[in-house]
């Protein structure tokens, strides 16, 4: 019979060094592979740099051809065998894009990751389409950042301050970015940059992890760095390292169009993210998948598949089927939480949940459904919370017991406020509160200074609901009293 060597496409083994992180960490094939027979490598080499070459298909269209092999890039990262970075991919522009990790170690201590000397920490992107015959057998694209004349900037980064991105991708209708960077000690974190967006993202690395303060040696201001769209405690969740995922663009579940699916390779975990369509991701957590899973990858119809380091491939699908179709699910400036199903099919109920971490959840609320088939819309004015509790979520339940949830929603209010009151401008006769600090007392002042309400809070947090329908139009403060004196103002119209 054939021998396995007959089922080898390319043997580079030689070339590699594989010990730790390292290894064969990506292959890309160039757009036009069909015509052209060129597809790109990366790996690190046996002194442990990070290397990217070109290889040509050979006159058998099942084997590439070995002599065709040329090194474009090899970035220097023998210290250290961790954080290799890994993934190659092309972009809607005709640019190979790949990710560097920050050179190892643990809380980059060599400041690589913001550092535009070097190509450690980085996205690059270059151009590699002319298919040069000479070193160094590509170009830089117009728009890279840090492109200019006689400085010491490396010409090929497209975006800094990531610390090991070793799985990232593109959404193949929508062309956003998606980058999955693996934390330091407490936090993973997915990055987002949408399509339009020019070059030179700084996302933040060391000088934070995820969107906290990691190391502030040498950094700059916070409006200089771009921060997470999502990210996750790693005690609270087990989580110890991001793989990050891709958008489903299949046709075989319509309930994951859209959603970009990441997971955690320690903790079987994964989560659903999703624009909100108001500059806001939601999210929704996956518990029981296998560990280990090392990357995402997609067939040509969008089908998504993701493989683990055992070499067992899985095809990414549903946990279930839901009793009811979601169309949406938001929380408006009144707390009050909003959803509109399409359709519910044998539908009983909604648990509406909430949690402080966007982890761990209680019910505080259960409404009925109405099992329509046609588009049905429901409200629920946040009352019942902890005052802690900023995340919330439906947990739709169907007649066999049987549940799926949501993506999850947050509150917006600045970190450590002790109150928040919404809406500031009042048109029905109610204001929402929500108490985070014990008080004694609230009052309501009119312009004059005139008392108008006084409420007994008796050192209770949470949530109320004060009606203002006897108050006459015009603009009012209102004293929390406690150990410490807030105020907010309130219009009436």
């Amino acid at each position: 019979g054939n021998s396995l060597i007959d089922t080898i496409f390319l043997d580079i083994s030689g070339s590699i060094s594989s010990a730790g992180e390292r290894g064969l960490l990506s292959i890309a094939f160039h757009p036009q592979y069909a015509a052209n027979g060129y597809f790109f490598v990366y790996y690190t080499n046996l002194a442990g740099s990070l290397t990217l070459a070109r290889y040509h298909v050979s006159a058998d269209k099942n084997k590439a051809d070995p002599a065709s092999g040329v090194v474009l890039l090899s970035i220097p990262h023998s210290e250290f065998a961790n954080h290799n970075g890994g993934k190659l991919n092309f972009g809607n522009d005709g640019y190979l894009y790949f990710t560097t990790g920050d050179g190892g170690s643990g809380g980059d201590p060599h400041f690589n990751s913001q550092n535009k000397d070097t190509l450690l920490g980085k996205m690059i992107r270059i151009d590699v389409s002319a298919f040069a015959t000479q070193a160094p057998f590509y170009s830089i694209p117009p728009g890279n950042p840090f492109a200019a004349a006689n400085d010491q900037q490396k010409d090929e980064i497209w975006a800094l301050g990531l610390r090991n991105p070793f799985r990232w991708s593109f959404d193949r209708v929508t062309h956003d970015m998606w980058i999955g960077d693996v934390g330091q000690n407490a936090r993973e974190e997915v990055d987002f940059l949408p399509a339009a967006t020019p070059g030179g993202t700084n996302f933040g690395w060391r000088c934070y992890e995820a969107n906290q303060l990691y190391n502030d040696s040498g950094c700059l201001a916070p409006a200089n760095y771009t921060f997470p769209v999502f990210d996750y405690d790693r005690t609270a969740t087990g989580g110890t390292s991001i793989t990050g995922g891709m958008v489903y663009r299949g046709a075989a579940f319509p309930t994951l169009y859209g959603y970009y699916i990441v997971s955690d390779f320690n903790s079987g975990n994964a989560w659903l993210i999703k624009s909100d369509g108001g500059g806001g991701f939601t999210s929704q957590r996956q518990g029981g998948l296998p560990t280990n899973i090392a990357g995402f990858g997609e067939d040509e119809a969008g089908e998504l598949y993701a493989v683990s380091l055992s070499g067992t491939i899985y095809r990414v699908q549903p946990a279930a089927v839901l009793a009811a179709k979601l169309e949406s699910f938001t929380l408006n400036q009144d707390f009050q939480l909003q959803w509109t199903t399409l359709s519910e099919e044998n539908q009983k109920q909604f648990d509406v949940q909430s949690g402080a971490d966007g982890v761990q959840f209680t019910t505080i609320a259960t409404i009925p459904a109405t099992n329509t088939d046609s588009r049905k819309s429901y409200q629920y004015t946040v009352t019942g919370a902890p005052a802690s509790h900023d995340y919330f979520r439906l947990k739709m339940i169907d007649i066999s017991g049987a549940a799926v949830y949501s993506p999850i929603i947050r509150t917006h209010h600045a970190a450590g406020e002790a109150v928040t009151i919404a809406p500031t401008l009042i048109q029905n006769n109610q204001v929402n509160i929500m108490v985070r600090k014990p008080f004694r007392s609230l009052q309501v002042f009119d312009m004059n200074g005139r008392r108008m309400i006084s409420r007994n809070l008796e050192q209770r947090i949470g949530s109320t609901v004060m009606d203002v329908s006897r108050l006459p139009k015009g603009v009012y403060t209102i004293r929390f009293d406690g150990g410490t004196v807030e105020t907010k103002k309130i219009i009436k119209r």
